[in-house]
Protein backbone atom coordinates (compact mmCIF):
# COMPACT_ATOMS: atom_id res chain seq x y z
CA UNK A 1 0.00 0.00 0.00
CA UNK A 2 1.66 3.04 -1.05
CA UNK A 3 1.58 5.96 1.08
CA UNK A 4 0.79 4.67 3.99
CA UNK A 5 3.29 4.18 6.70
CA UNK A 6 4.20 0.88 8.67
CA UNK A 7 4.82 0.16 12.10
CA UNK A 8 8.42 0.69 12.28
CA UNK A 9 8.25 3.98 9.65
CA UNK A 10 6.03 5.53 12.66
CA UNK A 11 8.29 4.51 15.20
CA UNK A 12 10.96 6.24 13.90
CA UNK A 13 9.22 9.00 12.75
CA UNK A 14 8.41 9.81 16.39
CA UNK A 15 12.08 10.19 17.36
CA UNK A 16 13.59 13.16 17.84
CA UNK A 17 16.47 14.17 14.84
CA UNK A 18 19.06 13.12 17.91
CA UNK A 19 17.85 9.62 18.16
CA UNK A 20 16.79 8.60 14.60
CA UNK A 21 20.36 8.90 13.37
CA UNK A 22 22.29 6.29 15.83
CA UNK A 23 19.21 4.46 14.89
CA UNK A 24 18.79 4.17 11.54
CA UNK A 25 22.77 3.62 11.54
CA UNK A 26 22.13 0.76 13.71
CA UNK A 27 19.61 -0.88 11.56
CA UNK A 28 21.81 -0.29 8.61
CA UNK A 29 24.34 -2.57 10.25
CA UNK A 30 21.61 -5.24 11.13
CA UNK A 31 20.58 -4.98 7.27
CA UNK A 32 24.53 -5.45 6.39
CA UNK A 33 24.95 -8.45 8.30
CA UNK A 34 21.88 -10.99 8.21
CA UNK A 35 19.80 -8.75 4.78
CA UNK A 36 17.43 -11.28 5.01
CA UNK A 37 16.18 -10.54 8.79
CA UNK A 38 12.57 -9.37 9.20
CA UNK A 39 12.34 -5.92 10.89
CA UNK A 40 9.35 -5.12 12.59
CA UNK A 41 8.07 -3.47 16.21
CA UNK A 42 8.35 -5.81 19.33
CA UNK A 43 8.91 -4.65 22.97
CA UNK A 44 8.00 -1.23 21.80
CA UNK A 45 11.26 -1.42 19.73
CA UNK A 46 12.62 -2.07 15.86
CA UNK A 47 13.51 -5.62 16.52
CA UNK A 48 15.19 -8.07 13.86
CA UNK A 49 13.55 -11.87 13.87
CA UNK A 50 15.08 -14.82 11.68
CA UNK A 51 12.78 -17.37 11.94
CA UNK A 52 10.18 -17.38 14.61
CA UNK A 53 13.08 -15.44 17.34
CA UNK A 54 13.51 -12.23 17.71
CA UNK A 55 17.54 -11.94 17.27
CA UNK A 56 18.59 -8.16 17.60
CA UNK A 57 16.38 -5.55 19.14
CA UNK A 58 17.32 -1.89 19.18
CA UNK A 59 15.89 0.75 21.76
CA UNK A 60 16.74 4.00 23.53
CA UNK A 61 18.94 4.58 26.17
CA UNK A 62 16.70 6.73 29.51
CA UNK A 63 20.03 8.28 30.10
CA UNK A 64 20.75 9.26 26.62
CA UNK A 65 22.07 7.22 23.67
CA UNK A 66 20.81 4.18 21.66
CA UNK A 67 21.51 0.23 22.56
CA UNK A 68 20.97 -2.63 20.53
CA UNK A 69 20.57 -6.04 22.13
CA UNK A 70 21.32 -9.43 20.78
CA UNK A 71 19.55 -12.19 22.55
CA UNK A 72 18.22 -15.86 21.08
CA UNK A 73 14.08 -14.84 21.41
CA UNK A 74 11.37 -14.43 23.76
CA UNK A 75 11.75 -17.52 25.90
CA UNK A 76 14.45 -19.24 27.90
CA UNK A 77 16.78 -21.24 25.72
CA UNK A 78 18.99 -23.68 26.97
CA UNK A 79 22.97 -22.63 27.49
CA UNK A 80 24.69 -26.07 27.57
CA UNK A 81 26.44 -26.45 24.85
CA UNK A 82 26.13 -22.09 23.99
CA UNK A 83 29.06 -20.34 24.07
CA UNK A 84 29.67 -17.05 22.00
CA UNK A 85 32.67 -14.87 21.64
CA UNK A 86 32.85 -10.48 21.31
CA UNK A 87 37.14 -10.22 20.69
CA UNK A 88 36.65 -6.76 20.45
CA UNK A 89 34.25 -6.18 23.48
CA UNK A 90 31.83 -4.31 21.97
CA UNK A 91 28.94 -5.48 24.46
CA UNK A 92 28.11 -6.35 27.80
CA UNK A 93 26.67 -9.69 28.62
CA UNK A 94 24.36 -9.68 31.49
CA UNK A 95 23.70 -13.32 30.19
CA UNK A 96 25.51 -15.34 28.06
CA UNK A 97 23.35 -15.51 25.68
CA UNK A 98 22.52 -11.77 26.02
CA UNK A 99 24.60 -9.10 24.96
CA UNK A 100 23.84 -5.16 24.97
CA UNK A 101 25.70 -2.55 22.99
CA UNK A 102 25.32 1.02 24.05
CA UNK A 103 26.29 4.08 22.03
CA UNK A 104 26.12 7.77 22.12
CA UNK A 105 25.59 8.87 18.52
CA UNK A 106 25.91 7.94 14.80
CA UNK A 107 29.97 9.10 14.69
CA UNK A 108 30.24 6.06 17.52
CA UNK A 109 28.47 3.79 15.55
CA UNK A 110 30.54 4.51 12.44
CA UNK A 111 33.86 4.25 14.21
CA UNK A 112 32.84 0.97 15.12
CA UNK A 113 30.75 -0.62 11.80
CA UNK A 114 32.83 -3.14 10.97
CA UNK A 115 33.19 -4.92 14.16
CA UNK A 116 29.23 -4.27 14.37
CA UNK A 117 28.60 -5.79 11.31
CA UNK A 118 30.84 -8.77 12.07
CA UNK A 119 29.30 -9.09 15.65
CA UNK A 120 26.07 -9.03 14.77
CA UNK A 121 26.64 -11.51 11.82
CA UNK A 122 28.54 -13.95 13.88
CA UNK A 123 25.43 -13.87 16.22
CA UNK A 124 23.25 -14.98 13.84
CA UNK A 125 25.12 -17.30 12.80
CA UNK A 126 25.92 -18.68 16.19
CA UNK A 127 21.79 -18.82 17.13
CA UNK A 128 20.92 -20.63 14.02
CA UNK A 129 22.96 -23.24 14.95
CA UNK A 130 22.38 -23.40 18.72
CA UNK A 131 20.16 -26.32 19.62
CA UNK A 132 16.90 -25.31 20.71
CA UNK A 133 16.82 -22.15 19.08
CA UNK A 134 13.51 -22.01 16.06
CA UNK A 135 16.24 -20.02 13.45
CA UNK A 136 16.52 -21.41 9.87
CA UNK A 137 19.44 -23.42 10.81
CA UNK A 138 19.91 -26.41 13.64
CA UNK A 139 22.52 -28.09 14.75
CA UNK A 140 25.65 -28.16 17.27
CA UNK A 141 26.38 -25.19 19.18
CA UNK A 142 28.94 -22.70 18.00
CA UNK A 143 32.19 -22.42 20.13
CA UNK A 144 33.86 -19.51 18.49
CA UNK A 145 37.44 -18.37 19.59
CA UNK A 146 38.28 -21.69 21.65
Amino acid sequence: MAGRAGPVDSWLAALPPDLRAPVDALRAIVRAAAPELVEEIKWNAPSFRDGADHRVTLGLERTGGVRMVLHRGVGAKRLDGWSFDDPDRLASWPAPDRGVIQVADAGAIAARRGQLVALVARWIAATRAAPGDQGRGSGPGIRAGD
